[in-house]
């Protein structure tokens, strides 16, 4: 059987470690071909290997999301490379600055905003210029649960994650007669690099996170195949949503 995106071009960013790691593995097992981005040059180009060492195609750049040179110079390698792009993972992300709102300084607000916010807009920004004018496209935006209530002690990281929302909604209005989908993925706390440094610093943390969403945390993996399935024509008729990916935690 073809795969979920069999020739399909895919786009991730963040694709170092982590969720945006296991879509990019993802999306190639399912026959994409795959370009990825990070700041971690090694990281990136490591996971691009792993593709090809199990038959896939895969290409990395580094790049900064907060850059619009180097989101666009990204997109257009994709272009140049393959010849179209179909479906987008913007998945870099930060938890950035912690603590108290009255106590983060505006550096650290505006840092994480800058990654996680207008780096999800950039992407778009160019991602939808190609699709536009493919007339078709699917693009997956990583926002998390902390899109939808409030996360204490992280306000930037709740912020720019809700702001996701937003442009992912407003994206998906405007380009629904032109043959493109937006969707955003909204991840409970999962076993990646980011979540393991936070609980280096507070070990406590595994057991107060995993309590709250079914006595564990999700896998990379786990989160990777929602993205892939809505990067897939079998999401044909879904835009504008937001996806909760987080074992019921915030149902509760």
């Amino acid at each position: 059987m073809a795969g979920l995106v069999e020739g399909k071009v895919a786009l991730v960013t963040g694709g170092a470690s982590g969720i945006g790691r296991a879509s990019a593995l993802a999306l190639a097992r399912e026959g994409a071909r795959v370009v990825l981005c990070d700041l971690d040059e090694a990281g990136g180009a490591a996971t691009a290997a792993a593709i090809r060492e199990r038959g896939g195609v895969a290409s990395f750049r580094a790049a900064d999301v907060r850059s619009e040179a180097d989101v666009e110079a990204l997109v257009r390698h994709a272009v140049e490379a393959h010849g179209r792009l179909d479906c987008a993972h913007n998945n870099a992300g930060v938890t950035g600055a912690a603590g108290p709102l009255h106590e983060i300084d505006l550096a650290g607000f505006e840092r994480t905003l800058a990654v996680n916010l207008i780096g999800v807009f950039l992407c778009m920004k160019h991602e939808l210029r190609v699709m536009l004018g493919q007339r078709a496209g699917a693009i997956v935006n990583t926002s998390s649960g902390a899109g939808i209530v409030a996360a204490p002690g992280l306000a930037p990281y709740c912020a720019s994650k809700h702001a996701i929302l937003g442009l992912t909604k407003t994206a998906a209005v405007e380009n629904a007669r032109r043959g493109i989908r937006v969707n955003a993925i909204c991840p409970g706390s999962t076993d990646t690099p980011m979540l393991r440094a936070a609980i280096g610093r507070d070990p406590a943390l595994e057991k107060r996170v995993a309590a709250s969403q079914g006595g564990r945390l999700a896998s990379p993996d786990e989160v990777a195949e929602v993205a892939v399935w809505l990067c897939s024509d079998r999401a044909s008729f879904v835009s504008g949503e937001s996806l909760v990916v987080d074992g019921g935690a915030i149902c509760r």
